[in-house]
């Protein structure tokens, strides 16, 4: 199995990078870090996040980022649909997972 990002929630994963390494140098490295173990976690154990109605699921990151993978399980592939700050209004990204669907 292998993970695929969404354009827009690639996006936010870097803006997230960039702020977390530009407020103290390391913290980026410690993000990237906290969401790769997360990614091969959900790799192996897809159905470990909390479902969110019958094709998504939301995981969210630890170590003290207020970060939740939502990701979906297509055959092969988990697509992430968002790296959604826990703040942000809740099911913002629900147009992507809509449009991400084959």
């Amino acid at each position: 199995m292998q993970f695929d990002f969404h354009v827009e929630a690639r996006t936010e994963f870097l803006e997230a990078v960039s702020l977390y390494e530009t407020e103290v140098p390391g913290l980026g490295a410690r993000f990237v870090a906290e969401f790769d173990r997360c990614i091969e976690l959900l790799l192996t154990t897809p159905r470990i996040g909390a479902p969110l109605g019958q094709k998504l699921r939301s995981f969210p990151l630890n170590d003290g980022f207020p970060f939740s993978l939502i990701y979906a399980e297509r055959g092969d592939t988990l697509p992430i649909v968002a790296a959604a700050h826990q703040s942000r209004k809740p099911g913002y990204w629900k147009h992507r997972a809509a449009r991400s669907r084959r």
